[in-house]
């Protein structure tokens, strides 16, 4: 866990245009945790409960046991099948509770089927095996910017990226860990993928912030970010449960003209039909709660020629697969081709603002405001309330 103490104060006061019409200032503080030399491993799920996982290294690797004995070396560019085996795990003629794989040289590691950073760990999970990328905090950041934005987007707003997943990565590590790991390769955390996703603009975006994080109160934020806010992000407590006072809505102008700020989607009047089962045929769609901010749906009404029913904005999206909760259906005069039977029947249309959950920063307006001359100082400023930005090292 991290345990961060407070080296200095104030360093510097920078005032940060937030594009809300008024002045967002944020504070500049260090915070220290050991020498700017050491490094700090993130653990990565990489494979949960698979039968066997194909295990390799880009150079000579040393195997070790879980107490880290050496057991003996495996080739560069050979590939092994790991498989659990009598509550351990076994590779090649290898066997233990628990295997590293260390690849020398500056090597990299296969996992499953990439290449990632740093080593590989290999536990028994139930009946299958656990992998885990042990990988280093800006190493590892050389993917995620690869992954959730394009490495070849404005530098700012990489550098916007790179600070927010190294503070969402390091609140993970603080608060959300396990025994096994930290936090996941998938959306759910964020998208890592080895380096099959690094640049050279990933790689200039996270040197260029190195150890740079997010506070509020001295304490690294959740910074939680999505693809498209659609003109407005929310209160956390509007989406999820928790109230944060760094995660508050703001109006986005800068995410107008992304790809997905404004979509729309036809439905099928049978689709609607299906979801709420008892009210006939459906008729009209209407909005019965949403968030404050945004009136992004929480509860609708589907009103059909037998009855009514109450649905879920979140179940609503996922039904339909929409790319975000902020939208609105109305009926359309055009029928709609039927997936099921290819046939026209009276059908909706979805039109929708947007993508992901809209809480803290719009990557895309990010994008935006990187074009538009601004630093990612700036965009971090427009997207979190009162937060500071520090300076960690790590021990």
């Amino acid at each position: 866990m991290l345990s961060p103490s407070l080296l200095s104060l104030l360093l510097s006061k920078l005032n940060f245009t937030a594009g809300r019409g008024w002045w967002l200032t944020a504070l500049i503080w260090v915070v220290t945790i050991a020498p700017a030399s050491a490094a700090l491993d993130l653990r990565v799920l990489i494979k949960q409960g698979v039968g066997q996982v194909n295990v390799g290294s880009s150079t000579n690797a040393v195997v070790k046991d879980s107490s880290g004995r050496s057991l003996g070396q495996i080739q560069g560019m050979n590939g092994f099948a790991a498989q659990a085996t009598g509550g351990g795990v076994a590779i090649n003629n290898w066997k233990a509770g628990g295997l590293w794989i260390e690849p020398t040289g500056g090597g990299v590691v296969w996992i499953g089927d990439r290449w990632y950073r740093g080593r590989a760990y290999l536990a028994p999970a139930g009946q299958g095996l656990t992998a885990v990328n042990y990988v280093d905090l800006e190493q590892y950041l050389y993917s995620v910017l690869g992954g959730e934005m394009n490495g070849n987007w404005p530098q700012e707003a990489l550098k916007a990226q790179a600070v927010v997943a190294r503070s969402y990565a390091l609140h993970k590590r603080q608060y959300s860990a396990n025994a096994v790991y930290d936090l996941g390769d998938t959306t759910k955390w964020q998208v890592y993928r080895g380096v099959q996703d690094e640049s050279g603009g990933t790689q200039m975006a996270v040197n260029a912030t190195a150890g740079q994080v997010l506070t509020y109160k001295q304490q690294i934020i959740e910074a939680v970010f999505h693809s498209s806010s659609g003109g407005c992000t929310e209160n956390v407590e509007d989406v999820w449960t928790q109230p944060l006072p760094y995660l508050r809505s703001v109006k986005d102008k800068y995410d107008q003209g992304a790809p997905v700020y404004q979509w729309s989607k036809p439905v099928t009047q049978s689709t609607l039909n299906s979801l709420a089962p008892g009210v006939g045929r459906v008729r009209e769609v209407k909005l019965v709660q949403g968030t404050p901010s945004c009136k992004r749906v929480v509860t609708m009404k589907m009103i059909g020629d037998k009855g009514s029913a109450t649905i879920s904005g979140e179940k609503l999206q996922s039904a339909l697969g929409l790319r975000s909760t902020f939208f609105s259906i109305s009926p359309q005069a055009n029928q709609v081709a039927s997936k099921s039977t290819n046939q026209p029947e009276p059908g909706f249309v979805v039109n929708g603002f947007g993508f992901g959950h809209g809480l803290g920063m719009s990557q895309w307006g990010a994008y935006n405001m990187a074009q538009q001359g601004l630093t990612y100082q700036q965009i971090m400023g427009h997207y979190y309330t009162g937060v500071v930005l520090a300076k960690i090292e790590v021990k």
